[in-house]
């Protein structure tokens, strides 16, 4: 396993360095793998999933499971995952050897798949979301809004995001085959696995002199990529920072990428095992500059952190719909057979002690039905004196 990715200043927090991977196994579901979370509407208050809001499982509990399941010449994958999935922690996954391998990629910005994203649509059918331009899904002439009925024969229906996830990705090279549904047409398509690329920070500029800055991961290096565009942005232009559908990642990163907004002061506080801490920006981010954060039912975990440390510092005007409300904190723990469990820990909070989990953030603004998003983000960043 790689080292450390949370290395907060010791005078922070003298635990912080054993969360290696923070809101991380919303990537591994999300943004850079094939497949998304269960999404649902803006205005649905309901619990994200089975299982109490804040649920956890004992970690002993399942490294126990895993040790007596390989003891007796079982999988201690599988022994631990029946444990979590008992758990009611909607959070928690486990990943055999190869699947965390896989995961580590992603959060390099790689991953090995058809180059498609995934959700669940609000009468519970799996569609393709996006289809990533070159990749082997596009090729194939597979579009956004397709049904996605089966990967490798079996059906997606009832299946788990994790499930999901491991049944796209594999090996380079390796085939898939993909039942699928458009209007009354049912057809399957066999893939071809590669390798490719998560551009995790496009920069774009938009009529009036502003910047369009679209953050669709929180990948290595995504919060330096943030910071460096809003430091080559002209003097004087407004920033719209896109955070839909963003799904997470590294804490880290996030933190960082808050930074280029904010000259230092508190992000988020969390709390493991009912041990307070807290995460700060570093100092001499740009303070001057406009910003209107873009944000709907996709923006997810750390992704979240970021709108509410932007919301609740006065630092940008939030526009778009309630967020998705996943504001809980993972810890991985290596199992016996070399699989790992990613066991929710704790959850965050806003700057303001907003609770996130199974909550959301309302933004400040929603667009009236009809009213496209995105012109109305532009036309507030305009009215807070956005121009070049």
């Amino acid at each position: 396993m790689p080292g450390p990715e949370f290395r907060p200043r010791p005078r922070r927090s003298r635990r912080g360095a054993a969360l290696t991977l923070v809101f991380a196994g919303v990537l591994a579901t999300g943004a850079v793998t094939d497949a998304l979370p269960v999404d649902r509407p803006a205005d649905d208050h309901r619990p994200l999933a089975a299982g109490p809001a804040g649920a956890t499982v004992d970690p002993d509990a399942v490294a126990r499971a895993a040790a007596d399941a390989v003891a007796e010449g079982g999988s201690g994958t599988k022994a631990a995952r029946e444990v979590v999935s008992r758990s009611g922690d909607r959070w928690g996954a486990v990943y055999d050897r190869d699947e965390y391998a896989r995961f580590q990629q992603s959060l390099d910005g790689e991953y090995t798949g058809v180059g498609l994203r995934a959700k669940r649509s609000a009468d519970g059918r799996v569609e393709v979301a996006r289809v990533r331009p070159g990749g082997p899904a596009e090729r194939a002439g597979i579009r956004a809004g397709d049904r996605l009925r089966t990967i490798g024969g079996r059906s997606v229906d009832g299946r788990p995001v994790t499930e999901i996830v491991a049944l796209l990705r594999g090996d380079e090279r390796t085939d898939v085959t993909l039942g699928l549904e458009r209007g009354g047409r049912a057809w399957t398509e066999r893939l071809v696995r590669t390798t490719l690329s998560a551009e995790s920070v496009t920069v774009e500029r938009l009529a009036g002199g502003a910047v369009k800055i679209r953050v669709s991961s929180f990948t290595r290096g995504t919060g330096e990529r943030v910071k460096d565009a809003v430091a080559e942005a002209p003097d004087g232009a407004g920033v719209l920072l896109d955070l839909r559908g963003n799904s997470g990642g590294l804490i880290t990163e996030a933190v960082t990428a808050a930074s280029a907004f904010l000259d230092g002061g508190l992000v988020a506080t969390y709390d493991v095992d009912g041990e307070q801490h807290a995460l700060y920006a570093e100092p001499g981010g740009d303070t001057g500059r406009p910003v209107v954060a873009l944000v709907d039912g996709g923006t997810m975990s750390a992704a979240e952190m970021v709108t509410g440390a932007l919301k609740d510092r006065g630092r940008a005007v939030t526009v778009g719909t309630r967020t998705f409300g996943k504001g809980s904190v993972q810890m991985p723990r290596p199992l016996l057979d070399g699989s790992v469990a990613e066991l929710t820990v704790g959850h965050y909070r806003t700057p303001e002690g907003h609770q996130v989990d199974g909550r959301g953030i309302v933004p400040d603004l929603t667009p009236a039905d009809g009213e496209d998003a995105e012109e109305r983000a532009e036309t507030v960043l305009s009215g807070l004196g956005a121009g070049s």
